[in-house]
């Protein structure tokens, strides 16, 4: 929705090549594994992102460096990064909600939950002090429809943006759910 509405394009952060070992490493348990191939992942995403930008064209993803690092932070990874100054840097929206209608959106998923998704639940308040490192626009979902929040996201100051250019630093997590796997055009979805 909000690709729609900036007229971006919507680029999937674990790209299409990376989608069957994703979930083969997902059975895995080794966070740090785990926490180095979504890094390989962005940074292959990251020149795709920077080659729309320099062709002028917005981008929107649904994931960057922020909830990589923050996560697998909280799951144990103990690996240091030390990001390179040449990643775009979006604008970020945080999107959050009260527990109660966090944990009804969470069963009304239509999805499987793997061995990861349960862990993060255990260290939700891990995720979240770690996400206060990141600079981003907090965005209460409470109550609000998927339109209600997409008109939040669009009246939010980007502070001397470019109408078609987010310049705030890295920090993009736009939810603490799991990403949505992306299928190339034309092909069914299960």
């Amino acid at each position: 929705m909000l690709a729609a509405a900036r007229q971006a394009v919507l680029v999937a952060t674990v790209p299409l090549p990376y989608q069957p070992l994703r979930q083969a490493l997902d059975e895995r348990t080794n966070v740090e594994a785990r926490m180095c191939f979504y890094l390989s992942g962005l940074f292959t995403a990251a020149e795709e992102i920077q080659h729309h930008l320099d062709a002028g064209v917005p981008v929107v993803v649904e994931s960057y460096f922020a909830r990589c690092l923050t996560t697998h932070r909280a799951l144990g990874a103990r690996l240091g990064v030390t990001l390179p100054s040449w990643l775009p840097t979006p604008a970020t929206y945080h999107l959050v909600c009260d527990d109660d209608e966090r944990q009804r959106r969470l069963a009304e998923r239509n999805k499987p939950v793997s061995r990861w998704d349960s862990l993060i639940e255990t260290v939700t308040d891990r995720a979240t002090d770690a996400y206060a490192s990141f600079p981003m626009h907090r965005v209460d979902t409470t109550g609000r429809s998927p339109d209600e929040v997409l008109r939040v996201i669009m009246d939010t100051e980007t502070q001397g943006a470019h109408p078609h250019a987010d310049s705030e630093p890295v920090g993009a997590h736009p939810h603490v759910l799991p990403a949505v796997p992306r299928h190339a055009p034309g092909t069914c979805r299960p």
